[in-house]
């Protein structure tokens, strides 16, 4: 259900319909997806939302209050800028105009480790067409080396299933420069070559294809926060792009929290637009 919803979460998601995929009952899904997920079903819809909304106003400069709301599955200014007030204080347009991501982006140098200064223009950028991609993964709640364990899991699995030679993505469900990094979402996911049938602790999805910008990034632990809020504040409002809902990924060449350096080597795919 939670790929199902991030999918598209612009589109029309009440519980009944989300009920009817899972081929549950609807009542038994509400119980369900609350014990597995940690929150009501409305409220994740909502909030991915929200967090997918803010991202928008700040980096989409172009684009209208109503646009984003749409864009961000409301139905209308009113429902959208009553919800955006209540999670981050301020109406939609307020948000907007007192720059916060430069106060974020400031709060979070300082929680990370290096607290490097980093600006887009030190990045480079190609942009591509990718095919979707067939993986398995493990999710995980935070951003922090307890990442580690998500990945130990989804390895174990991948060589129990004679699966060699492994492909490592992440999946970047929340931005951490307004996201709390203990509720950020992530997942771990390897590369496989169709969907798998048996499910359990481990699952299968697939990564949205189309047109991605592509980052070749290397650093130590902390840097890529720092370096992703770059892109997003900096390269994205500039590019004249801009942001899909699918999430941004990584492919990782060397995975910092697997390495005991904690040195990373990765390509970043923000999935983007002309329209």
């Amino acid at each position: 259900m939670i790929y199902y919803i991030h999918r598209d979460i612009s589109a029309d998601l009440p519980a009944a319909k989300l009920a009817k995929v899972a081929a549950y009952s609807e009542q038994h899904f509400h119980r369900v997806f609350k014990e597995v997920v940690g929150e009501a079903v409305h409220a994740y819809v909502r909030r991915v939302r929200l967090e997918f909304a803010a991202n928008q106003l700040m980096f989409d400069l172009d684009s209208s209050v109503l646009a984003v709301a749409i864009k961000s599955g409301f139905s209308s200014v009113s429902s959208f800028s009553r919800a955006f007030k209540s999670v981050f204080g301020v109406s939609p347009g307020g948000w907007r105009e007192q720059g916060n991501s430069v106060h974020q982006r400031q709060k979070l140098t300082a929680l990370l480790p290096n607290n490097q200064a980093v600006s887009a223009d030190q990045l480079h950028c190609e942009l591509v067409e990718i095919d979707p991609i067939h993986v398995a993964y493990v999710r995980h709640l935070g951003y922090d080396k307890s990442i580690k364990q998500a990945w130990q899991t989804l390895l174990g699995w991948a060589s129990s299933q004679g699966i060699k030679n492994v492909q490592q993505y992440g999946l970047l469900h929340s931005n951490p420069v307004w996201v709390p990094l203990a509720d950020c979402r992530y997942v771990a996911c390897v590369k496989i070559e169709k969907p798998l049938y048996a499910r359990g602790l481990v699952n299968s999805l697939t990564i949205p294809g189309g047109l991605h910008a592509v980052f070749y990034l290397q650093g130590k632990y902390g840097d890529f926060l720092l370096q992703l809020s770059a892109i997003l504040a900096d390269w994205l409002p500039s590019s004249g792009f801009k942001m899909q809902s699918t999430p941004a990924y990584v492919i990782y060449k060397k995975n910092h929290f697997l390495a005991g350096d904690g040195v990373y080597e990765l390509e970043l795919r923000l999935p983007v637009s002309f329209y």
